[in-house]
C-alpha cells in the first residue's frame, strides 16, 4: 500500500510540472507574439510540446527533483532546479538546431520557455513548503490555545521566551530548529548582537534588538526568561564580556559548544549546555591538516589505551572523525568502557568497534589484544596521573606507568605497528614528583625505541599541560567546594598552570602524531599560563558568586610534588617550529635501549615491595634531573623568589622521618 501511494504520489508529482511546463512554453510564446500567436507558430507549438516536455521531464528526474520532500525545499533544491532548466533548455536548443537549423523557430522563445521554467517550477515547490510551514505554525497556534485554555495563563506554563545572542549562521540555525520542533517549549523573542549595521534588521522575522550590553533592559522589555550564547567562535574575552551581562541581566543563560567541541560540525539545540570555565579559556579554533591525519587514520585498525579515561574517551572520537576501518578500546574500568563503547556505536556505526576489558600491566592480556586486532595505529593514553596519590604509591606509578609503557612499547614493536603516539605531561619536565619522573621515564622508552628495534614502527611523544574537565582536574574540585558553599581551597596564590580543553589536546594530539618520523618529542602550544587563583574566582563568579564574600578563599600550602609553576621543556631541549603553528618539536635524543631497561629492571624490587624511598632513589639514578618532592622545594623557592624577591623566607617542618616522609611549607 505505501508503495502505490509513492507511485501515485509521483504521478501526481509529474502531472504537475507536465501542466507547469506546457504552460511555460504557451507563455513564452505569448510573451514573444503579443498575446497574439501566429498559426504557423501554433502548429510548431503542438510539435514541440510533446518532445519538450519529454525532454525536461527526463532531465528533472536525473537532477533528483523528484526525491525530495517539497515541504523541505531549500536552497540546494532551487540550485538544482535552475541547473535542470538550463541544461534541458539547452537539450532542445541543440536538438532544435541539429535538425531545422532553427528554420521557422523564433529564438527568444528557448530564452523565455527556460526562464519561465524556472520560475514556474520553483514558485510550485516553494508554495508547497510555504503551505506546510503555515499548517505546521497554525497546529503549534491552536496547541498553544488549547494549553491556554485549559490552564488559563498568558501562555504554557513549560514555554520561555528566549534570547539568542549572535545573529549569524549560528544563532540562525538555533533558531530555525526551536521554531520546527514546538516540543522543545521555546520561543525565541530577539536576537542581541554587538554588530551595529545588524540592529534593527530581521531573521525569519524575529529581529534584532540590539547589542549584548543592553541584555539587562532589552530582556526587561520583551519578557526574556533566558538567554543562548550562539557564538561558538567567541574568544576568552568576547566570552567574559557577555558572561558578565548576562549575569548582570538576572537572566539565566547557556551557550553553544566551541567549534572545537562540535565534532560531527552540526549545530543543534542538543549541544546546549551551562556555560562552563573551558569558555572562559577562549582557546582558538585548532585548523587541522584533514588529509595528512586521515592519510594516517582512514581504513587503518586503531587502538586506545586507557580509552574511558578523559583524554582516551575523547581521543576515541576524534579518530573516528576519520573513518578507521576498527577502533579498539584498551581499558580496565568497566563501567566506562560499556559507556563509551554504547556512545561510539551509536554516533559512528559506520566504525567496527572492538571494546577490550584489560590491563597494560598484563603482558599476556596486551598480546592477546594484539594478535586479535593487529593495529597499525597505537595511542598510548594509560595512566596514573594524580600527583599527590602517586606521592603516597610510587610503586603503582612505577608498575602502571613504566612498566606498562615497556610492555605496550615491546608488543607494538614485535606486531610492526606502524605509528606509537605516546601522550605525556609537562609533569615530565625537570619533575619533582613521582608521576612527572615515571612519565620521563616512559618518555625515554619510547624515544630509545626508533632505530633499535626490529621493525619500522614511528614512536612519537606528544607533551602537554592540563586540561579543563579532565578526571582529577582542578576544576571539578572547586565546583564541588562551590556548592558545598565553600571554601575553596587554592595551595598557593601564585601558583601557575597551563590549561586548554580536551578536544583541542585530542585534536593537537592527532595532527602531531600523523606529523612525527619517529623520535620526536612534540610539545603542544600552551598559550599563557593560567594562575589558579583567578581561575577559583572565576568559577565562583560563574556560579553566581563574588569570591571572598559568598565563597572563601582558602589558601593551604603547597601539596607533596608540586611546583609553583609548570614548564614545558627542560634544559638541553632545543624547540623547533613545525609545519603547525600550534605544535612544535624538541631536538630529541636516542637512548641505549638494553642500558635504559636494565637501569628500569633495578625498579622491580622496590616497586614490588612498596618501598618508597627507593624507587626514589632509584627513579634519580634515571632521570637526573629529577627532585623529589623535599628537594623540589628549592626549585619552587627559586621561582617564587623571582616573582616576589629574595626576602621571602621558607620555613619548613619535618615529619618523622621513615618511609613516604613529607616536609611541609610555609611561605612567610
Amino acid at each position: 500500500m505505501k508503495t502505490r501511494l509513492l507511485y501515485r504520489n509521483l504521478f501526481v508529482i509529474l502531472g504537475a510540472d507536465a501542466l507547469l511546463l506546457a504552460a511555460a512554453w504557451y507563455a513564452a510564446h505569448l510573451v514573444r507574439f503579443d498575446f497574439a500567436i501566429p498559426e504557423d507558430q501554433w502548429v510548431l507549438f503542438k510539435a514541440m510540446l510533446p518532445l519538450m516536455l519529454m525532454i525536461k521531464l527526463v532531465t528533472f528526474y536525473v537532477f533528483d527533483l523528484y526525491r525530495g520532500m517539497w515541504r523541505y525545499t531549500s536552497v540546494g533544491d532551487l540550485i538544482n532546479i535552475i541547473k535542470a532548466a538550463g541544461i534541458s533548455s539547452l537539450l532542445i536548443v541543440s536538438l532544435v538546431l541539429f535538425v531545422t537549423g532553427f528554420k521557422g523557430f523564433p529564438r527568444s522563445v528557448f530564452i523565455l520557455d527556460g526562464c519561465l521554467t524556472m520560475l514556474f517550477i520553483s514558485a510550485f515547490r516553494l508554495s508547497v513548503r510555504v503551505y506546510y510551514e503555515i499548517i505546521s505554525e497554525d497546529q503549534s497556534l491552536r496547541s498553544a490555545a488549547t494549553m491556554l485554555f485549559r490552564s488559563g495563563r498568558s501562555k504554557p506554563s513549560d514555554s520561555k521566551n528566549l534570547l539568542i545572542i549572535g545573529a549569524g549562521d549560528c544563532g540562525e540555525k538555533i533558531y530555525r530548529e526551536l521554531h520546527d520542533n514546538a516540543r522543545l517549549r521555546y520561543h525565541a523573542v530577539g536576537f542581541l548582537d554587538d554588530d551595529e549595521a545588524k540592529a534593527g534588521m530581521k531573521i525569519h522575522g524575529v529581529p534584532v534588538l540590539g547589542p549584548v550590553r543592553n541584555i539587562k533592559a532589552i530582556a526587561r522589555h520583551v519578557r526574556a526568561d533566558e538567554a543562548l550564547i550562539a557564538i561558538p567562535s567567541a574568544n576568552a574575552e568576547q566570552m567574559r564580556r557577555i558572561v558578565d551581562h548576562c549575569k548582570r541581566s538576572g537572566i539565566k543563560f547557556k551557550t553553544m559548544p566551541g567549534l572545537g567541541e562540535l565534532i560531527n560540525g552540526k549545530v543543534t539545540v542538543n549541544g546546549i549546555r551551562e556555560v562552563a570555565y573551558r569558555d572562559l579559556l577562549g582557546r582558538d579554533v585548532i585548523q587541522l591538516d584533514q588529509e595528512r591525519i586521515g592519510a594516517t587514520i582512514r581504513g587503518k585498525r586503531v587502538m586506545v589505551t586507557g580509552a574511558a579515561g578523559s583524554i582516551g574517551w575523547e581521543l576515541c572520537r576524534q579518530v573516528c572523525r576519520f573513518r578507521p576501518e576498527r577502533l579498539v578500546l584498551y581499558e580496565r574500568a568497566e563501567s566506562p568502557l560499556y559507556e563509551l563503547e554504547l556512545e561510539l556505536k551509536h554516533t559512528f556505526d559506520h566504525i567496527k568497534i572492538v571494546p577490550q576489558l584489560a590491563d597494560i600491566r598484563d603482558r599476556q592480556q596486551l598480546e592477546k589484544a594484539f594478535e586479535a586486532s593487529q593495529p597499525h595505529v597505537v595511542f598510548h593514553a594509560a595512566a596514573y596521573k594524580h600527583v599527590p596519590m602517586l606521592e603516597l604509591h610510587p610503586w603503582k606509578a612505577v608498575k602502571n606507568n613504566i612498566f606498562g609503557t615497556r610492555n605496550l612499547i615491546d608488543v607494538a614493536t614485535r606486531f610492526a605497528v606502524e605509528r606509537f603516539v605516546f601522550v605525556s605531561t609537562d609533569k615530565a619536565v625537570r619533575p619533582v614528583n613521582v608521576m612527572g619522573a615515571s612519565k620521563r621515564v616512559a618518555e625515554m622508552l619510547v624515544q630509545g625505541e626508533n632505530g633499535h628495534g626490529p621493525s619500522d614502527s614511528r614512536f612519537i611523544t606528544v607533551r602537554f599541560g592540563n586540561v579543563v574537565g579532565s578526571a582529577g582536574s582542578v576544576v571539578p574540585l572547586f565546583k564541588k567546594q562551590i556548592e558545598q558553599g565553600g571554601p575553596v581551597t587554592v595551595t598557593h596564590p601564585e601558583v601557575t598552570r597551563y590549561f586548554m580543553t580536551i578536544p583541542e589536546a585530542c585534536q593537537l594530539i592527532l595532527q602531531a602524531g600523523a606529523m612525527g618520523e619517529g623520535c620526536e618529542i612534540f610539545i603542544l602550544d600552551m598559550g599563557t599560563p593560567v594562575k589558579i587563583d583567578d581561575m577559583a574566582r572565576d568559577l565562583v563568579r560563574l556560579s553566581g558568586f563574588e569570591p571572598d564574600i559568598d565563597i572563601k578563599i582558602k589558601y593551604i600550602g603547597l601539596r607533596p610534588g608540586e611546583k609553583l609553576c609548570e614548564e614545558l621543556i627542560t634544559d638541553g631541549e632545543g624547540v623547533l617550529p613545525t609545519t603547525h603553528e600550534k605544535i612544535m618539536v624538541l631536538e630529541g635524543t636516542t637512548r641505549n635501549p638494553q642500558l635504559l631497561n636494565g637501569k628500569i629492571d633495578e625498579l622491580v624490587t622496590p616497586a614490588r615491595n612498596q618501598d618508597s624511598g627507593k624507587i626514589r632513589m632509584k627513579l634519580q639514578e634515571i632521570v637526573p634531573e629529577y627532585e623529589p618532592s623535599w628537594s623540589g622545594l628549592r626549585w619552587n623557592m627559586r621561582t617564587l623568589e623571582d616573582k616576589t624577591g629574595p626576602e621571602t623566607r621558607l620555613t619548613e617542618k619535618i615529619d618523622e622521618p621513615g618511609q613516604g616522609a613529607v616536609k611541609h611549607v610555609s611561605l612567610q
